[in-house]
């Protein structure tokens, strides 16, 4: 592997999913890819679960591992082409990337959307300019339109609590009192179509998502409705996508808070979000506290799928 962006980056997921298994099962069996390797993570966006688990995954192979935070003690970097750099950015992205890359050899990059120019974000600029520009093999740990590391860690964790083959999943919008990219939920519905399971997205309108997301996904704008025998509820709340209000707040309508009365509906499904998440805004403290809440468990699993990824890209480095 080359780099991860996308779930088409990562093969068969069956394969993907076993090897993630095995990894889970011993997580130094493999301590010796990493060694006199260096991984550098950049992070132009704050970062918990990401950060932690990458970290703790390169450590699990052996690797040596650098932390740059762009907006904390490091230059500003401008990001354009063609500008003319006489404001507060010192540095451009395009010196920095070679430079970065030559005291390392694995970059993971996250950078989030910044939700005023749609071209721009779904263009992924900045990663791909890492990919073009920096030699080294790249992987998202969340980009303007993506969070593939997130939605592997989710997969995972539905193979691991499915109680059928073809569990039905759903994506609920929730509300939230700030502006969110789409990329965990598109990245969710992208890896959710290519597992086939039956997957539905329920959002009011307004809130529909790329159709290249969507995909073969049913959408339902009765809430309710979709929840209706659901085994997995994933909650997540985003911005609008389509022009002309793309990156807007258009509702922060509670009536779509996950609750135990919505959660009465499924099929005594598990309750999914990748956290930070908002309580009582997003989902009630009642449901997120239960025994079917796999919140915790999904955390736990992006240890795994950064490690997996880590170790598909030393293993094409040797």
């Amino acid at each position: 592997m080359k780099k991860f962006t996308c779930v088409g980056d990562i093969g068969e997921l069956r394969a993907a999913v076993a090897e993630a298994m095995e990894v889970k099962r011993d997580r130094f069996a493999f301590t010796g890819l990493g060694k006199n390797r260096t991984l550098l993570m950049i992070f132009f966006n704050s970062s918990l679960r990401t950060r932690l688990s990458t970290q703790k995954a390169a450590m699990n192979l052996g690797m040596n591992v650098m932390v740059l935070d762009v907006n904390q003690g490091a230059w500003k970097l401008e990001t354009e082409r063609g500008v003319v750099m006489d404001g507060d950015k010192a540095e451009h992205l395009l010196e920095a990337i070679p430079v970065m890359a030559s005291y390392c050899d694995v970059i993971g990059v996250r950078a989030f959307a910044q939700l005023c120019n749609k071209t721009e974000d779904y263009e992924e600029r900045i990663i791909e300019q890492f990919i073009r520009y920096s030699g080294r093999p790249v992987f998202s740990m969340e980009a303007a339109t993506r969070h593939p590391l997130q939605s592997f860690a989710d997969l995972i964790t539905i193979e691991e609590y499915k109680k059928k083959e073809r569990p039905k999943v759903v994506l609920t919008w929730a509300p939230h009192p700030k502006a969110l990219p789409q990329a965990v939920p598109n990245s969710f519905a992208e890896w959710m179509n290519a597992a086939d399971y039956e997957f539905v997205i329920t959002h009011p309108k307004g809130y529909e998502l790329a159709p290249e997301f969507v995909g073969n996904a049913r959408v339902e704008y009765d809430q309710r409705k979709a929840f209706e025998g659901a085994d997995f509820i994933y909650a997540k709340n985003w911005s609008a996508y389509a022009d002309p209000n793309y990156g807007k707040v258009l509702s922060t309508d509670r009536d779509w808070t996950v609750d135990t009365g919505k959660m009465a509906l499924t099929n005594n499904a598990y309750f999914m979000h990748c956290l930070p998440v908002r309580r009582n805004m997003i989902v009630t403290d009642e449901v997120i506290e239960s025994p079917q809440s796999l919140v915790i468990r999904e955390a736990e699993n992006r240890e795994i799928s950064a490690q997996v990824v880590l170790k598909r890209i030393l293993e094409n480095l040797k």
